[in-house]
């Protein structure tokens, strides 16, 4: 077969395999409803309409959903064509650089406090915040200098922030957010033409501009430098790239939510297939991405027959999610396997005597309980607490303390603790300095195991913490078996972290919104919280890592301090390698298992408090051990006294809390490294 012969029939596929995919898709989609519709009908119903019952749902209710659906999923994947190249980065998208997290949050920020600047559905709070955070990515992850990796993890960095932040004003407004919970998953619902209407234009003419710019798009390909001597203004060209990209992302997040990896799947198909020259690859993408985002809609009323609507964003994730890990596994030589990600968690600055930190912590620690114990609804009252506890008080109040304070405040201080030391294990098995239960995807894996007990199973409140340990062993497994693939480099387990743990948390949304969980407990439960924790939870959940896994670590700890000299080293000592990394593995993800039950899915705390005891007692682990152990129970503690008074009576989650500090330290960090 000659090379002009085959070029024809990849083309024919390409352009005309998608059009009638997607005809086949919107016609099943069209189907598809509460109420059967054979397939003759929607085809008199589009051609030669009635005025029928069968007609108008046709017509008004399921066409308007599949013709967003195609807009929607062409728009989102010219957008991240657009991205890709112009930070030369194969895994941008809207969603991995963070750009839908700052859409979403500016719309919900505007529909809290701006009302008047929702005119057309939000755009323009859309659009000024996707700008806005594309900027903040980019500058923090080292502008021109940056690598993929950092621009990723910054991006994860940014959307762990603003979806804290969203979720704060989601709790606390909860009548003025009605209704965004489900959006903000990313759905196509639509009752009638309006928002077709709205976007058609809009998408019609970021699309335009794109197609003027693909010519130009083709020369930054070969590189900065060439281009401009090709004649190119470079920096017109990414900016009105950029703007035209965020544009498409901002309209789409204004009418049908922020849904992910549609702006990375379709145009990596495309890329597969052999187009590189923008202009097929921009008209394919576009086609494909509405065969996307339409067969996720359909897979997501497949699941769900009832109709009851499961979020199309969660189901992209699940087909997203499985892409990027491939994608990540198969670039992994030629694109950024080599980067050291130490450079980005800091290194020791100062190596203090441990019998000095120690002691430091126990009275911050202390002084911290202290606080928290006496502190309530009308602030810090340390006299009544005193009177409580010395029997100068009535019944009410050693109540109040001895009950729910101390309870509360201990279970935060082990679980912290537990947490901390979780993240401390995993980045030495890891060999990754930005490993954590959250970020690698342990924590979402034990809230699907808790969710799936409480929810599906309909258990006892007891296996709980049984179904979150099933849940973080076999994401456990499937992260350890990724990583042996990945021969354990740190920039992969990062990448492959924001997939897996993208698929929990997708699983997780869906359990959200099947369970029918209020919108408010949802999120609290979701960020994580120290609310209500009392005594039950210290007994049934905390005991344990405290009476048996912790003393194992502190045994097994050398072990760590072995395989820091690398594996070739560690095995010339004696060390079983490989045995040794899966069995500590499994130790911290056991530890995190017993934390997301008790207090939900905490995420940072494994990853800011072993770092920040690097800087105070160096890369010991046998020093690292129990500084990392009081670091993170100081935080946690700190964070759940925070939480209760900040806001007073009102009460922000732990995990968000923890968030809100957590991200922007590591993106200063990051900025300061870059």
């Amino acid at each position: 077969m000659t090379s002009g012969l085959r070029n024809i029939i990849i083309a024919v596929l390409t352009f005309g395999g998608g059009t009638a995919l997607l005809c086949i898709l919107t016609l099943i989609h069209i189907n598809q409803g509460n109420v059967s519709i054979s397939v003759g009908t929607v085809i008199d119903a589009i051609l030669s309409p009635e005025n029928n019952l069968e007609h108008h749902t046709v017509r008004i209710l399921r066409m308007p959903r599949a013709m967003m659906g195609i807009m929607a999923g062409g728009a989102l994947a010219v957008a991240g064509v657009v991205l890709q190249t112009v930070t030369k980065n194969p895994l941008s998208s809207a969603s991995t650089l963070g750009i839908h997290s700052g859409t979403y949050f500016a719309v919900v920020f505007s529909t809290v406090f701006f009302p008047a600047a929702l005119i057309g559905n939000g755009i323009i709070a859309a659009f000024v915040g996707g700008i806005l955070t594309f900027l903040i990515v980019f500058v923090l992850s080292g502008g021109n200098r940056t690598s993929p990796v950092r621009m990723v993890l910054a991006g994860m960095i940014v959307t762990f922030l603003f979806s804290s932040l969203t979720s704060v004003l989601q709790i606390f407004y909860e009548n003025e957010t009605a209704g965004l919970f489900l959006w903000g998953s990313g759905t196509l619902v639509q009752n009638d033409w309006s928002g077709v209407r709205f976007s058609l234009p809009v998408v019609a003419f970021g699309l335009i501009v794109i197609l003027v710019m693909s010519f130009r798009m083709d020369t930054l390909t070969l590189g900065d430098d060439v281009a401009t001597a090709l004649g190119q203004n470079v920096h017109l060209v990414k900016f009105v790239s950029i703007t035209a990209a965020v544009l498409l992302t901002s309209v789409t997040v204004s009418v049908v939510g922020p849904i992910g990896f549609v702006g990375l799947v379709a145009p990596h198909i495309i890329k597969l297939i052999g187009y590189r020259r923008h202009l097929p690859l921009i008209i394919a993408s576009f086609i494909w991405g509405g065969n996307v985002l339409l067969f996720a809609d359909v897979l997501a009323r497949v699941i769900d027959p009832s109709f009851s609507e499961l979020p199309v964003g969660a189901v992209t994730a699940l087909i997203g999610a499985p892409w990027l890990i491939y994608l990540v596994l198969r670039m992994k030589r030629f694109k950024y396997g080599d980067e050291n990600t130490s450079v980005i968690a800091g290194k020791s600055s100062a190596s203090l005597s441990i019998k000095v930190v120690i002691p430091v912590l126990f009275i911050i620690i202390l002084l911290t309980m202290f606080i928290s114990l006496a502190s309530g609804n009308y602030g810090f009252e340390p006299v009544l607490f005193w009177h409580a506890l010395f029997g100068q008080s009535d019944d009410f109040m050693l109540g109040l303390v001895m009950d729910l304070r101390l309870p509360r405040a201990l279970v935060a201080l082990i679980s912290g603790m537990v947490l901390a030391v979780s993240g401390l294990v995993f980045q030495g098995v890891l060999r990754n300095p930005l490993a954590d239960p959250s970020v690698i995807g342990i924590t979402s894996g034990a809230g699907v195991g808790a969710l799936l007990t409480m929810y599906v199973f309909g258990v006892a409140a007891v296996w709980i913490p049984f179904g979150a340990m099933i849940g973080s062993i076999l994401f456990f497994v499937f992260v350890m078996l990724m990583a042996t693939r990945a021969q354990f480099q740190p920039t992969i387990l990062a990448l492959l972290g924001i997939a897996v743990s993208a698929f929990g948390q997708a699983i997780i949304q869906i359990l959200v919104v099947q369970a029918d969980m209020n919108v408010a407990s949802a999120l609290t439960w979701l960020s994580g919280t120290t609310y209500a924790r009392g005594w039950s939870e210290l007994l049934n959940y905390l005991i344990w890592p405290v009476v048996i896994l912790l003393p194992l670590l502190m045994v097994r700890i050398r072990d760590l301090d072995t395989l820091s000299l690398g594996d070739d080293t560690a095995k010339g000592l004696g060390l079983k390698v490989m045995p040794v990394r899966f069995q500590l593995a499994l130790l911290a993800t056991l530890l995190a298992a017993f934390s997301v039950a008790a207090v939900g899915t905490i995420g940072f705390i494994g990853l800011i408090a072993p770092h920040l005891s690097r800087l105070l007692v160096g890369p010991s682990n046998q020093r690292l051990l129990p500084v990392t152990m009081l670091v993170g129970g100081a935080l946690l503690v700190m964070a759940d006294m925070l939480s209760r008074t900040l806001l007073a009576p009102n009460e922000i989650p732990s995990g968000i809390l923890v968030a809100i500090i957590g991200a922007p330290y590591f993106l200063w960090l990051m900025r300061r490294r870059a």
